[in-house]
């Protein structure tokens, strides 16, 4: 179950959505919202319908319609205003003392609204919080509860600026910047759409707690998974530094060393997840000219790892190692695409069965071989396909750290072209293929390969193995690579082949590598049956 939920039957999904989260995606390759990411998660949340939204920067309850009686009977009850929603915010500003109702008629001016004749009519109750609300720590700061007894867009957010206590951290209203929106749907209630009986369903505010690590927990099940980003870059207010944790360490990036601020947040990080040691990497353009050493991270708080340690992401167990070089062993941004080999499940109405001793995975470019100790888990029978001994080596490991048996599966060493026509020609055929190549690669027998320039090749030398009905996984994380030529490629190299799309699902980044204008997306990933 995912953490974010806090109730299910059959008809409603309740959830407790972090700030900093859309509640749909804006864009179709942008990330996905808490509903996107909830849809394509569990088969039973296929049919999930919006009913109501919050902002992006608004935290709170949300309840999704999983059934045509439940989305008939609360889209009636919005409708009739039946449904009561209480809101809690924090302020710098004067807040009143005593009961508010406004109410006004907002129009839209620009990416604002504002209270205007000719408007939307819109109503709002404000009434004081009592003291230490929202686990308020900052006794300057005031708490307000806001009832909206309509639904327009901003509207708690203008009728409080308008009347003298603008929201922390809603600089577009006009109030003090903060690292938040301060606003948190704590409440709603309703008619249940099957008995009739009145529903409640609450999520406390903790508006003490960062929101980066809000939006983590709602989305880790801790007790499978002990590695995701911390903080990813700009998106997380802190441009050009990535920061993992991995089992028992963080793992720092930047391309300069840390700075103090840095070291103190690190040090702040490695307390609240109780991890014994964090380690630096200073990140170069320039890879094939450094030798390991170089590129490898260096200790800088705690204790230092062992040569080797391990990591679960969804119950799985993976090796991990600070001494091999650039990458420390799996790419954490590949998460949710490897718990889709786990599950059997891709998106709404795009499953991945696997057959016991029938299905078969090839995973070209295998690195440590993710993909296929999930899909072999799973119960299928892979092929790893890798330029690096060692890393097939490596792979072997994370197979048996699984209780897997590496001889009951296929580790091939060489060029992926070469294998690919090789294994073409053998007639081999499988179930599901899956393309992760690096942006940028050479082998004597092909030469350079780049993503942006030669992916489309890679897709028609792969899909001679693909069986009808089969199921190709193209990835790649060329940033400087719009994903809207990403997917022509794919698309046009698939219909040169003769080959039908019956099924394609455009799968962004993880919710732990949030999307934003100052960390644009860079992760772009297709899954497409083939006919």
């Amino acid at each position: 179950m995912a953490p974010c939920v806090i109730f299910e039957d059959e008809h409603l999904l309740a959830v407790c959505k972090p700030a900093g989260w859309n509640t749909h995606a804006p864009s179709p390759y942008a990330g996905e919202g808490i509903y996107d990411w909830l849809r394509h998660r569990e088969p039973r949340w296929a049919s999930l319908a919006i009913l109501h939204r919050l902002d992006k920067e608004t935290s709170g309850v949300l309840v999704f319609g999983k059934t045509p009686l439940a989305n008939r009977s609360l889209t009636e009850q919005f409708t009739r205003r039946e449904v009561h929603k209480k809101y809690l915010l924090l302020t710098a500003g004067t807040a009143p003392a005593k009961e508010l109702t406004v109410k006004s008629t907002l129009l839209r001016l620009g990416e604002k609204y504002a209270s205007r004749p000719g408007g939307e009519p819109a109503e709002t109750r404000f009434s004081p919080a009592p003291e230490g609300a929202g686990e308020l720590k900052d006794r300057s700061l005031k708490a307000v509860f806001a009832e909206p007894f309509t639904g327009r867009t901003h509207q708690i957010r203008v009728h409080a600026a308008e009347n003298g206590f603008p929201i922390l951290g809603d600089t577009l209203y006009g109030g003090e910047p903060a690292a938040r929106v301060f606003l948190h749907a704590a409440e709603i209630a309703f008619a249940h759409p099957a008995t009739g009986e009145k529903v409640t369903f609450s999520a406390p505010a903790n508006f003490s707690a960062h929101a980066r690590m809000a939006l983590r927990t709602a989305v880790i099940e801790s007790a499978a998974t002990d590695a995701f980003r911390l903080i990813h870059g700009a998106s997380d207010g802190w441009p050009g530094w990535f920061v993992e944790r991995l089992g028992d360490f963080l793992l720092s990036q930047s391309d300069q060393p840390l700075s103090t601020a840095q070291m103190e947040e690190l040090s702040r990080l490695l307390k609240d997840c109780g991890a014994r040691g964090a380690y630096h990497k200073v990140l170069s353009r320039q890879v094939r000219r450094t030798t390991t050493a170089q590129v490898c991270p260096q200790p800088v708080l705690g204790a230092a790892a062992p040569e080797r340690f391990e990591m679960r992401e969804n119950g799985v167990r993976f090796e991990l190692s600070f001494s091999e070089g650039y990458s420390v062993g799996l790419f954490l941004d590949q998460r949710d695409n490897r718990r889709r080999f786990l599950v059997g499940h891709v998106a709404a109405d795009f499953s991945l069965p696997v057959v016991p001793g029938q299905t078969e995975v090839l995973n070209v470019f295998a690195y440590t071989c993710g993909f296929s100790v999930c899909a072999a888990k799973a119960g299928a029978r892979t092929t790893s396909l890798d330029l690096s001994k060692k890393y097939l080596e490596w792979g072997r490991r994370n197979f048996a750290l699984n209780g897997l048996d590496p001889a009951a599966h296929d580790f091939i060493f060489g060029d992926a072209f070469d294998w690919l026509r090789r294994l073409a020609k053998k007639g081999r055929a499988f179930d599901a293929v899956v393309l992760d190549p690096p942006t940028f690669s050479q082998s004597k027998e092909n030469g350079v390969f780049r993503a942006d320039k030669d992916y489309g090749r890679l897709v028609t030398a792969a899909l001679p193995l693909v069986k009808p009905g089969g199921v190709l996984l193209a990835s790649t994380n060329a940033a400087d690579w719009p994903p809207e030529d990403f997917m022509v490629a794919v698309q046009t190299a698939i219909r040169a082949a003769g080959r039908k799309i019956l099924k394609p699902h455009y799968v962004p980044q993880p919710p732990d590598f949030p999307v934003s204008r100052g960390e644009p997306a860079y992760l772009k990933t297709v899954w497409v049956r083939v006919g």
